[in-house]
């Protein structure tokens, strides 16, 4: 560990080094001794804002820890606050430094899509992507949401969902004519004429014309029953149904309106997001974020819900809405407005004093706000009490505060496929942004020191160590993970810790080890216990899952290419009309034979292949 005289000469090192910044507005990088981003501000007086983070006041835990690893800073003089907020989150988006707000669940938003093609395609995407043409409905905020949505409307429309490359080579019907969720236009079992006249119908039920469609539907079914055509009657019968089933559900927000609506809740020195997404008059959904940033203490809850907002909307969305409704007043909105347009290229009204059905929308999102804090606030109580005995049990080791830690598992099946994993856990628990998987070359199979060797060389030869290593092993990955940090030179910037199964190899008896001291024996009730084994699980979890692909994927590969007949032409033909090894598994040796070259005989071949 670094002496307190080496410590000491840093801090006045970083203190003389603020007294040269100027009074002038920019963005400020604290880096760490490898010359990694640490974190990125923005100020109006640079001096001001990066000596806030040197005085002795400081008490909030995470803003104490980020000081200690600070070695550098360095700063961007900008001509104006504007221009210190585009850049801030710019390099955000671009680094991710680890102790900025980041968003813990940055997945972009689904949505619906209807594309371009001849027979057009009803399905769902995450983002407005490149990858296809067509028109786009939403954003959902939840999978389920859009995933309930898109079975509603094949349901009610019966357009394909399928890929252009298994439209192309159909011969026959798939299961979803079968089910009635398609019309299977890939055989011509539709007219071009009449699967338009669906695509039209389908377009404007997800514009909001409801009303449009259900008196399309009852025409439609008065005309098929005074025909005696009573089946068709049904189907008609069966879609208004539907149609009016959904209104049900959403009749208090059959209004129009298309807003972003943001409720914060803060407490404790925690702070919860609730986004509702309305389009169209219609709640498509609401999704929780919990705030991650250094400088919670230091901020109105003003400034915690703007400097969030745009995290969301740099990080995450790629569609704003004419209205952004919040449950606090924002301040220079101006300057949020100027930034969302240099993004989006449109212009957005905040609000925060609503009224009739707006009011009703900030309502619900303040009410699951609230409901998301006081849950995490609970399970947060635990997770700190874990933390906390965790540190308590550590001190005799060391008197390292914990804020982060990484757990590594290696994962395989008699040495096949091995895949080696890192998870992250910090005080508001797990981190899977910061997850990641690595696939272990070129060693002896089976050979776990070298795999763990080689996942921690590629690991941390490039990212800073966590305050808490954790190597799922006994004695002999401790001493491998050893000499890689005396390699790389950092062994002293971690605690390093072996987590070994206890006697009879049983959950719960783990016994952890040291570098410089005796192994510990934690009783099963003691709280460390519970959160190293909470970690070592899902390392665990996350490495297997990861080999279980990598090996099927190989083994099912390998398979195809040995079987008899079975050429690259026809292995590339047989991919390419499934989608991929995945699906050719769970297609059946019927479907396998009506790929153009295969035949019943090599089907059969192939399927038995691929299911012994």
């Amino acid at each position: 560990m670094k002496s307190p005289h080496h410590a000491h000469d840093k801090k006045t090192e970083l203190k003389q080094l603020v007294q040269t910044l100027p009074n002038l507005p920019g963005v400020y990088k604290m880096l760490d001794k490898s010359g990694g981003i640490l974190y990125v501000g923005k100020a109006k007086s640079l001096k001001s804002r990066v000596g806030s983070y040197f005085a002795k006041t400081i008490e909030h835990a995470k803003t104490q820890a980020l000081v200690q690893r600070i070695d550098n800073i360095e700063i961007i003089i900008t001509r104006s606050e504007t221009e210190a907020l585009l850049l801030e989150q710019n390099l955000i988006k671009n680094h991710k430094p680890p102790y900025n707000i980041i968003l813990r669940d940055d997945k972009s938003y689904l949505y619906i899509y209807i594309s371009t093609d001849k027979y057009p395609r009803l399905s769902y995407g995450r983002g407005k992507g490149n990858h296809v043409q067509g028109r786009f409905f939403g954003p959902y905020p939840s999978a389920h949401s859009a995933k309930e949505a898109l079975l509603l409307m094949q349901r009610l429309f019966m357009l394909r969902s399928c890929s252009n490359s298994f439209f192309a080579q159909a011969v026959r019907p798939c299961l979803e004519y079968q089910i009635k969720r398609c019309k299977a236009p890939c055989v011509n079992l539709v007219s071009q004429e009449q699967y338009q006249d669906d695509v039209a119908a389908a377009l404007s039920f997800l514009q909001g014309n409801a009303a449009d469609m259900q008196q399309l539907l009852v025409e439609k079914m008065e005309a098929a029953a005074n025909e005696l055509n009573f089946e068709q009657a049904a189907f008609y019968r069966d879609r208004l149904s539907m149609i009016s089933n959904l209104q049900a559900k959403q009749a208090v927000f059959r209004l129009q309106g298309e807003a972003d609506v943001f409720a914060i809740a803060a407490q404790a020195g925690m702070a919860v997001v609730h986004i509702l997404t309305v389009r169209g008059g219609q709640v498509l959904g609401g999704k929780n974020y919990f705030v991650d940033d250094v400088n919670l203490d230091n901020k109105t809850i003003s400034e915690r819900l703007a400097e969030f907002l745009l995290s969301f909307y740099f990080q995450v969305s790629d569609d704003l809405p004419s209205e952004i409704i919040s449950s606090v007043e924002l301040e220079h909105t101006k300057t949020l407005s100027d930034l969302l347009y240099e993004q989006f290229a449109k212009r957005t009204t905040f609000k925060h004093r609503v009224s009739t059905h707006r009011d009703d929308w900030l309502n619900i999102a303040k009410l699951n706000a609230d409901n998301a804090l006081a849950a995490k606030l609970k399970d947060s109580e635990e997770l700190q009490a874990r933390f906390f005995a965790l540190e308590q049990i550590l001190t005799p080791v060391s008197n390292r505060v914990l804020h982060r830690i990484e757990c590594f598992d290696i994962s395989h099946t008699m040495g096949e496929a091995a895949i080696g994993s890192c998870v992250v856990f910090d005080r508001g628990g797990v981190r899977k942004r910061d997850y990641r998987q690595y696939a272990i070359h070129d060693i002896t199979a089976g050979d776990d020191y070298a795999a763990m060797r080689q996942v921690l060389t590629r690991r941390y030869s490039k990212q800073p160590l966590p305050d808490l290593l954790l190597i799922d092993g006994g004695k002999g990955q401790l001493g491998i993970a050893k000499e890689v940090l005396v390699e790389l030179g950092k062994l002293d910037d971690t605690l390093l810790v072996g987590v070994a199964k206890g006697e009879g190899r049983k959950a719960g008896l783990e016994v952890l080890h040291f570098i410089h001291h005796e192994p510990l024996d934690l009783p099963a009730d003691n709280k460390a216990l519970h959160l190293i084994m909470q970690i070592r699980d899902e390392a665990h979890r996350f490495a297997i899952t990861a080999h279980r692909k990598k090996r099927d994927k190989k083994r099912a590969g390998s398979v195809l290419e040995v079987i008899p007949n079975l050429g690259p032409k026809r292995r590339r033909d047989l991919l390419n009309h499934f989608g991929g090894i995945t699906q050719l598994i769970g297609a059946s040796q019927e479907e396998i034979a009506h790929v153009k070259g295969i035949g019943k005989t090599l089907a059969a071949t192939i399927y038995k292949a691929l299911h012994t």
